[in-house]
């Protein structure tokens, strides 16, 4: 399993959210560049960074960063965050991003996502999609999460059988340290095969990660909290 340890970014500075709620922020002390040769130093191979001001803004905020991060990481990396257009898409990927991330945009507007995954390949578009559970139900949100689109998590997917990465996101747990929503990710699993699923949200501890049956892990909050080490998650990844 894939380990993407996660950087989210708020005017240049790295925070976390709690469930997604721009009025619940926490910030780390961090250099967005430094932490990336950290995470590769440390072992990992990947990296997933998120421009929150432009998911919230539905346009490229701080895409210039991006672009610059991933021309100058010492590791690959996955970047999200108001990505609407093709050239949104082409940019990131031309300044050496090796995978962007699309969510809003698969959801309402399925004949650009289906172009940019014919363009580029799936292996360079990852889908996002984020779920809120409503009655029992995995309900897609979209917009920084400030909409729910009223489209299930499973004819949301559906649309894209030529995708091969799906970053998939129980909203709840995200930021909670309360564990991964584990049975709508063994359903997802079972349901969707054809996709490389990366689990997203609430991992706390490293028994989340080696329970975790997946292809790949983003992890934010609890590695910047110290629950334990980039280099002890590598290893209960392995």
């Amino acid at each position: 399993m894939i380990l993407y340890p996660a950087m989210d970014l708020m005017g240049g500075r790295v925070v976390r959210l709690a469930q997604g709620r721009f009025d619940e922020v926490t910030a780390y002390p961090a250099d967005p560049g430094e932490a990336l040769a950290a995470f590769a130093a440390a072992g990992a191979s990947w990296a997933h960074v998120v421009d929150l001001d432009g998911a919230r803004a539905g346009a490229p905020v701080q895409h210039a960063r991006l672009a610059r991060l991933a021309a100058e990481a010492p590791l690959h990396l996955q970047v999200a965050g108001g990505l609407r257009t093709r050239d949104h898409i082409a940019r990131l990927l031309d300044a050496g991003a090796a995978r962007v991330v699309v969510g809003s945009l698969a959801v309402k507007d399925p004949d650009l996502t289906h172009a940019v995954l014919a363009e580029f390949g799936g292996e360079r578009i990852t889908l996002s999609l984020d779920v809120r559970m409503i009655d029992g139900a995995p309900i897609v949100a979209t917009a920084g999460w400030t909409e729910d689109s009223g489209l299930s998590l499973w004819d949301a997917a559906a649309r894209y059988p030529e995708a091969r990465h799906l970053l998939l996101t129980d909203i709840g747990r995200d930021g909670m340290l309360q564990g991964p929503n584990f049975a709508l990710l063994e359903a997802a699993a079972r349901r969707l095969p054809h996709l490389a699923i990366q689990a997203s949200g609430g991992v706390s501890s490293l028994d989340d990660l080696s329970r975790l049956a997946v292809a790949g892990a983003v992890v934010g909050k609890a590695l910047w909290e110290g629950r334990f080490t980039l280099a002890e998650a590598l290893s209960a990844c392995a």
